[in-house]
């Protein structure tokens, strides 16, 4: 059986996902797989086309199994039907979709699995920084990810569950960048609205947008910059060095999904036994929630 795997992912321009590109490079090289990354340059009709290109490529040339992390919220169940028909396996990342579970019953012995960090902890993991550092409550200013993305709801959903009682909370819509996340800081600061509601702390679904929302603040409202930020991926040269340099206050480590994922590919390939139905990959908090204290402006 063909050992090669085509792991898809939304773009090189972002450090998660080439972190995620590198994870999946030496994983495949340690389990003695044919891994072949590729990015979709942000854009859904980019990735669409390089994944019906290996899923209908001549049948001695196409991988043995799909892995993907989809640039956008649609999850791709019309390719993932026709790898699945055409007997690869598929693996969706850091998302989840409704048709897995048809899948995985109508091809049982089909490995379709989803892999990835646990979001609505991440979302409780943001929730008890926040209480940890403004024990006595506040204004928290939240910007998420993009409306469609199930990462998105599944954070917030985890941070509303663990925030609790006395913050009053705003939030806003980027797209994962922190151009992102700049546009949509400056996009509110310009209604009167803002004005009466200034930001005890920023809490950003990544640390894109927690560095684009504090760029928009530092350039725009230079006195409402000093506030602690939250963020989440925590790669060690993104948003743990930005917490060690002090401007965040705190980050959440998620692990990269494509080295496990590539794992439940090489256990299939060796048993024969398909995956189970979802892998969930925890994240941890940088510092550590014991370490975190009252915010002081230091």
């Amino acid at each position: 059986m063909s050992s090669k795997v085509l792991v898809s992912l939304s773009s090189e321009v972002q450090e998660f996902q080439l972190m995620q590109g590198e994870d999946a490079r030496e994983t495949g090289a340690r389990l003695g797989l044919d891994v072949e990354v590729v990015f979709a340059e942000s854009h859904a009709v980019v990735q669409i086309q390089q994944l019906f290109k290996a899923v209908h490529a001549p049948e001695g040339e196409r991988p043995v199994a799909i892995i993907v992390e989809p640039c956008v919220g649609e999850a791709f169940e019309r390719v993932a039907r026709n790898a699945v028909r055409a007997g690869m396996g598929w693996f969706l990342v850091n998302l989840r979709a409704a048709y897995i579970d048809e899948l995985r019953s109508a091809h049982p012995e089909a490995a379709v699995s989803m892999v990835g960090a646990d979001q609505v902890e991440v979302g409780r993991i943001q929730g008890r920084q926040c209480r940890a550092l403004l024990p006595d409550g506040g204004r928290v200013l939240g910007v998420q990810g993009p409306a469609d993305s199930s990462a998105t709801h599944e954070r917030a959903e985890g941070f509303a569950e663990t925030l609790g009682e006395g913050f009053e909370v705003r939030f806003l819509h980027g797209d994962w960048t922190a151009a992102g996340g700049d546009r949509a800081v400056m996009s509110w600061l310009r209604l009167k609205t803002a004005e009466a509601f200034q930001p005890d702390i920023v809490v950003a679904q990544n640390d894109h947008m927690a560095a684009g929302a504090r760029r928009a603040f530092t350039t725009n409202r230079p006195d409402w910059a000093e506030i602690p930020y939250l963020g989440a991926d925590g790669l060690s040269r993104g948003g743990q060095q930005a917490v060690n340099d002090k401007a965040f206050a705190a980050t959440v480590i998620l692990p990269s999904s494509t080295g496990p994922a590539l794992e439940l590919v090489a256990a299939w390939l060796e048993s024969g036994t398909p995956p189970e139905r979802q892998l969930i990959l925890k994240p941890r908090s940088y510092p550590a929630e014991a370490d975190l204290q009252p915010w002081d402006g230091s």
